[in-house]
């Protein structure tokens, strides 16, 4: 962590559905900055499907304390969401316990239509809020 102890997050986030990712990652960075933390990092992604390999690269960065990742997976006509949010969260799951650092989940989704996926922006508050609590209460044990 930081010297004068502010926690540094990287965010990854999904390009796919960026009019609800682009409001996602704005919350997220105004929420971090309530909380005391700072996004220092963005790593951009073409999908939610994609991210586990941007976040294994900032895993491995000693200047992160956190990653925060944020998406949004829309229902289609097929079952293509279910398939890409548990690949990805399983994966991300899976890092963070390799890394041994905190790694939330801002993904929205699945089985949602866009209007649900419009009232879960918030989504990314919650995750940030996550980081940083994770970060703090590891320093402390």
């Amino acid at each position: 962590m930081a010297a004068n102890n502010e926690i540094r997050i990287g965010f990854v986030v999904a390009e796919f559905n960026r009019d609800l990712t682009w409001q996602m990652e704005l919350l997220g960075k105004e929420h971090a900055n309530f909380l005391g933390a700072k996004v220092t990092k963005v790593f951009y992604v073409p999908g939610v499907y994609d991210m586990p390999l941007a976040v294994k690269k900032m895993a491995a960065d000693k200047t992160i304390d956190a990653i925060v990742t944020i998406g949004s997976v829309i229902e289609g006509a097929t079952d293509h969401d279910q398939v890409v949010v548990s690949q990805a969260t399983r994966k991300i799951t899976d890092l963070a316990l390799e890394y041994d650092k905190p790694i939330t989940l801002g993904i929205a989704g699945p089985g949602m239509t866009r209007m649900e996926a419009f009232d879960r922006i918030e989504y990314s508050k919650r995750a940030v809020e996550a980081a940083v609590k994770m970060v703090r209460r590891i320093k402390e044990y």
